[in-house]
């Protein structure tokens, strides 16, 4: 089992509780998670399924506190859940033999259409006007939650405000599909992790390091989330996706 010094305990704690905070909330908390474990020294591929590891922790106890609380549309989950897990097992398994590189530009461009769309769409999201699964919202739904599971294995940044966006547009109100992406993105992280574990890619020490604090930030985040409702969460929203178009831009211009 490697060693990990105080210092490091510290610093994966701080980042795992700041990560799982936001990411509960809006996504994105890869922002955060994904840097700290690169300054690990561990390899890149090593990074990606450790860092999954911790980010099971922090799906997985959002995903509890949204459906406790009633915000989560168990009835749509159920089916997709199952759909996003294929997706990301396949994606996991595919970013070992075709770099990811190539899309970032296109995922650049994709943010900054969800941003600007929810910044003009004014009342987008305030009130719920899902009217219920019927055969589009299942197909709509469906493809949505198996393309974003094998982009979350494949890639991830911004895997959160896509599910979110896609729960947006099929009438939700912001916090309910803060719950239902973060049910699709536990899904999404279990697949892949369970491809990366196949693989020998995941650093248990720093993953369950980081993944405690994620347990104590995804529980704050969630209760902040439930409690303030679309008022506060749409512009947490909006600014976690302009860093979001940052960060890959920051990356693309490298």
């Amino acid at each position: 089992m490697d060693s990990i010094s105080t210092e490091m305990i510290v610093f994966l704690l701080v980042a795992g509780f700041v990560g799982a905070f936001i990411d509960s909330v809006v996504g994105g908390g890869g922002l955060i998670s994904m840097p700290a474990l690169m300054m690990t020294g561990l390899p890149p591929s090593v990074v990606l399924g450790t860092n999954k590891l911790a980010a099971i922790c922090c799906s997985a106890t959002s995903s509890i506190s949204f459906l406790r609380s009633g915000k989560m549309d168990l009835g749509l989950i159920k089916y997709l859940f199952p759909v996003s897990l294929l997706g990301s097992i396949l994606g996991a398994y595919t970013v070992r033999l075709i770099p990811p590189e190539f899309l970032k530009p296109l995922v650049v461009v994709m943010l900054i259409l969800v941003a600007i769309y929810t910044v003009f769409k004014k009342d987008w999201g305030d009130t719920s006007t899902y009217q219920g699964v019927n055969q589009k919202v299942g197909i709509l739904s469906g493809c949505a939650a198996f393309v974003l599971g094998f982009y979350d294995g494949f890639f991830g940044p911004g895997t959160g405000s896509f599910l979110i966006f896609v729960f947006l547009m099929l009438g939700f109100d912001f916090v309910v599909a803060a719950g239902n992406a973060k049910a699709l993105n536990m899904a999404s992280n279990l697949g892949a992790l369970a491809t990366f574990l196949v693989f020998g890619s995941v650093n248990f020490v720093y993953g369950f390091t980081m993944g405690i604090a994620m347990i104590i930030g995804a529980i704050a985040g969630s209760k902040f989330a439930i409690a303030k409702g679309a008022a506060y969460v749409k512009p947490l929203f909006i600014f976690v996706t302009t860093l979001l178009v940052g960060k890959q831009l920051w990356d693309l211009l490298q």
